[in-house]
Parts: structure tokens; C-alpha cells; sequence
């Protein structure tokens, strides 16, 4: 099967409640195309559903994790459509729904970065909850100086929001690359680690939060994300309704169990 078609742009392991998505375009540097889009979107459906999956590993083949969008094997434009408004219907059905899908998904989503993330692959690795990449790999910015457009792929609220105004500014009017360490360092991601340690570790991560409160997680990305653009009350509000819907769940009471008996809690997901 040729590279980027069906099934074998993005291949899928599931084991020990882990779904494992390896992004398959390795000669593109796993640049995202319709059909690997389309293909995550489908993966990440299943991941919703499946109660045999309560976490998600992302990562990608070769010596890229994502080169951003695929420029080659682009979306085709809508018929009398100019350039623009094809770059925005490509957004508006590809791109947008899958950053919107990943970073809602009601379990949690690790990205294990391999290689160098650029442009929309920066987008879909921060859609992630954790990210850990391996030493080598390099983060930039390619939109504003090579491209002549704006960050996508929620690099605009990403960006901002992890690192802060004048960073922000800087790497996407610049597009210099970062490093792991400077990305580490700058709050952009969790952790780097030695290229050869970043599977094993990102497996384990990922293996310890499928065995955690599948609930729990989600509601602490609802209440986190949701503190971005409210105020210290209204947070507080969700809180309470948060705790309310939690602490009727199986899941607290083992908790609370398991802290009584002074054992590690054996959460089941409810």
C-alpha cells in the first residue's frame, strides 16, 4: 500500500489500555494530508468509544513527528474557490475538527515528539495534554516567515497560553527552532529525554494514566481549560459541579477506600 493511503498513514496499537497512533508518512516527515487527517479522526472516534482504551500515545515514524501541513498532497480546493478560501475550507473540515477532537477527547493524550515538529505538527503535539520529546527533536514556527500566514492548527492560542505573550510574538514572527530543552525550559512541553529512553518513557506515562481515573482526567481538563478565559468565582463553580458529578462515582470511592486502607487505589474508569 503506498504511503499515506488508508489504514497505513496512521497505524493503531492497542494494549494495556493504551492506544498507541504512530503517524506513518515517515518520506513526508508524517505531513499531514487528508487521508492521514481523516484517518486520525477516526482513531481518535474510537478512542472516545472504546472503553478498551483510557489513554492515547501520539507519536510519529522515521525522524519526524510532523512536518505540518502536507503542501504536496494538499485538500483539494472547493471549485471556484481562490487560494484563500481553500486554505480555510481545508481548516474548517480537516485541521480545526481534528486539534478540536484530540484536545476534547475525555481521555487522556500524550504526544511523544521524535523529531521536528513544525507548523501544524507544533498544533497537533500541544493538542496533546502531555508532551515529552525525545532530545533531537526541534519545534518551529514556519507560518509567518516562510509562509506569509498565521499560525493554525491552535498555534495562536497554544502558544500564547503556554509560553506567554513575548515568546509567543517571537517564535512565530521569527520561526526559530527550539529545542527540548529550550521547549522544556520555555513551558511549551512537559519533559525531554534521551532519543533512545522517549518510548519507553512515553509507553509508561501513558500505560499510568490508562490505569488512573478516566473521569477525573476529563473533568480536569474541562476545568482547566475552561479557567483560561473565566474568573477565580466561576471557577469555583465548576469545581463544586465538577466534585458533585465526580464523588458519586466508583472511582472516588475506591479512592477514598484505598487511601483508608492505605493501599494503591485500583481505579476503574466510573
Amino acid at each position: 500500500m503506498a504511503e499515506g493511503q488508508a489504514e497505513d498513514c496512521a497505524r493503531l496499537d492497542i494494549s494495556n489500555g493504551v492506544a498507541t497512533v504512530t503517524l506513518n508518512r515517515p518520506k513526508a516527515l508524517n505531513a499531514l494530508n487528508p487521508t492521514l487527517i481523516l484517518r486520525l479522526r477516526e482513531i481518535v472516534s474510537e478512542a472516545e468509544t472504546n472503553a478498551a482504551i483510557r489513554s492515547v500515545l501520539l507519536t510519529g515514524e522515521g525522524r519526524g513527528f510532523c512536518a505540518g501541513a502536507d503542501l504536496v498532497d494538499a485538500a483539494p480546493r472547493p471549485q471556484g474557490a481562490s487560494i484563500g478560501e481553500g486554505v480555510a475550507h481545508a481548516l474548517d473540515t480537516l485541521f480545526n475538527p481534528l486539534i478540536h477532537e484530540i484536545a476534547r477527547l475525555k481521555k487522556p493524550v500524550v504526544a511523544a515528539v521524535n523529531g521536528i515538529a513544525a507548523g501544524g505538527g507544533v498544533g497537533l503535539a500541544l493538542a496533546a495534554d502531555i508532551v515529552l520529546a525525545a532530545k533531537s527533536a526541534t519545534f518551529v514556527q514556519v507560518f509567518v516567515p516562510q509562509l506569509a500566514l498565521v499560525p493554525d492548527a491552535g498555534c495562536t492560542w497554544f502558544l500564547p497560553n503556554l509560553v506567554g505573550r513575548a515568546r509567543a510574538r517571537a517564535l512565530a514572527f521569527l520561526g526559530e527552532r527550539l529545542s527540548a530543552d529550550e521547549a522544556v525550559a520555555m513551558g511549551l512541553i512537559w519533559k525531554a529525554v534521551a532519543d533512545d529512553a522517549l518510548m519507553d518513557e512515553s509507553r509508561a506515562l501513558a500505560e499510568r494514566l490508562a490505569a488512573g481515573p478516566t473521569k477525573a482526567y476529563a473533568a480536569t481538563k474541562q476545568a482547566l481549560d475552561a479557567a483560561l478565559h473565566q474568573g477565580l468565582g466561576a471557577s469555583l463553580d465548576l469545581e463544586r459541579d465538577l466534585q458533585r458529578e465526580l464523588g458519586d462515582g466508583a472511582d472516588f470511592v475506591e479512592g477514598v477506600t484505598a487511601f483508608l486502607q492505605k493501599r494503591k487505589p485500583a481505579f476503574k474508569g466510573e
